[in-house]
């Protein structure tokens, strides 16, 4: 029997396993997939706290950024540069094959392109390239994505919003320190141009409806072919309930992916540390039924449970804004003063701190005002 039967080979099952494995815990981690990050279905952008989160080298870094412009359609530009590496572009097979080395030299085990399903608490039932098997465990942390098939059997609630997106790889002359955002192209959301070099670049969106035809007419813009092209979902809105007897549910499986980028991976960390963290607990005081594993669900919250509360509320606010709101939005926000408080505070992963800055600006009352900003906010901030 393991103590410990982690579900995704992910950079947060992989790191559920790595530290499951440290903990001096009996380990095995199962990954659907044969080889590491692959399929791609990530935009390979890590802030610089997430990329530290995995703790990797930089052998999977392919692009440094060091800020951002936002373009409206109606041609208004928003350009901040922090002069120093604020993200990473990464390779995410490389990564990903790197943090599942890591958790192997710990001590976990690994059984590749094998497929886990939950039966009941306790026990894991797998086929794949080892046959089938059921394999007896003490806590399981499901760690197998947007559409967690362990979350789902085990009856948990399913995060509030599904986003599609596409993206391709392309040939694009673009200065490699700087991502473009464009909300206009995805209405829900926005779409991007992410430099891998200064002749490559990621193009991509994201967004509730119409994915395909937002992407088709967003990349006519830059490209007429790509050479690499993927799909993805990123669910936004973490259920009432996170746990169960003898199980956790983490990252992208428990809607933890921050609704302002969409990026997974420094949230879902996160949460595979706080999981672990419960698991010895509960093993100490050999207690694995649910009301033991809730503090799991109590950690993650304190930890990014508000600035993904806060995340959700202006990703559903994003939702009502049409192109004149947008527009309006990136002429004020260009005010230097304002470009100077968004360098200084502004934190891909928490960005709390950057918006309530910015509710006490005089002169930004007037657009929060007609955009409802405040009003959407109140008990947040």
């Amino acid at each position: 029997m393991y103590d410990i039967v982690v579900v995704g080979g992910g950079p947060v099952g992989a790191t559920a396993a790595r530290l499951s494995a440290e903990a001096g815990l009996s380990t095995l981690l199962i990954e659907e997939h044969a080889a590491a990050g692959h399929p791609v279905q990530c935009a390979g952008l890590l802030s610089s706290s997430a990329f530290a989160e995995c703790e990797v080298t930089d052998r999977s870094v392919q692009n440094t950024i060091q800020g951002a412009r936002i373009v409206s359609e109606k041609g208004s530009e928003l350009l901040f540069d922090a002069e120093k590496t604020k993200a990473y572009v990464v390779d995410r097979a490389a990564l990903d094959r790197e943090m599942l080395q890591a958790a192997a030299a710990a001590g976990a085990d690994i059984l590749m392109k094998t497929y886990a399903e939950w039966k009941k608490p306790g026990f894991i039932t797998t086929r794949g390239a080892s046959g089938q098997k059921e394999i007896p465990h003490r806590i399981c942390i499901a760690a197998d994505g947007p559409r967690s098939g362990i979350a789902r059997s085990a009856g948990l609630p399913r995060p509030r919003y599904l986003l599609a997106g596409i993206q391709a790889d392309i040939v694009l002359d673009r200065d490699p320190r700087f991502v473009e955002l464009h909300p206009d192209a995805s209405p829900d959301f926005f779409g991007w141009v992410i430099p891998i070099s200064d002749t490559r670049a990621r193009v991509g969106l994201c967004g509730l409806t119409d994915i395909p035809a937002r992407f088709s007419a967003f990349i006519k813009n830059y490209a007429p072919t790509s050479v690499h092209c993927v799909t993805g979902a990123i669910p936004l809105g973490p259920p009432e309930q996170t746990y169960s007897d003898r199980l956790m549910v983490c990252g992208d499986a428990a809607g933890l992916p921050k609704p302002t980028s969409g990026g997974g991976i420094y949230t879902g960390i996160r949460s595979a540390r706080h999981a672990v963290a419960t698991a010895v607990r509960a093993f100490e005081v050999d207690n694995t039924r649910a009301e033991a594993l809730y503090t799991y669900q109590r950690l993650w919250k304190a930890d990014i449970g508000r600035e993904l509360a806060l995340g959700l509320k202006l990703f559903e606010m994003r939702g009502k804004l049409n192109s004149d709101d947008i527009d309006s939005a990136i002429q004020a926000l260009s005010d230097p003063e304002i470009l100077k408080i968004i360098v200084e505070d502004g934190d891909m992963d928490r960005p709390g701190k950057l918006v309530r800055r910015l509710l006490f600006r005089p002169e930004l009352l007037p657009l929060f005002g007609r955009l409802g900003l405040m009003q959407l906010l109140r008990g947040i901030t």
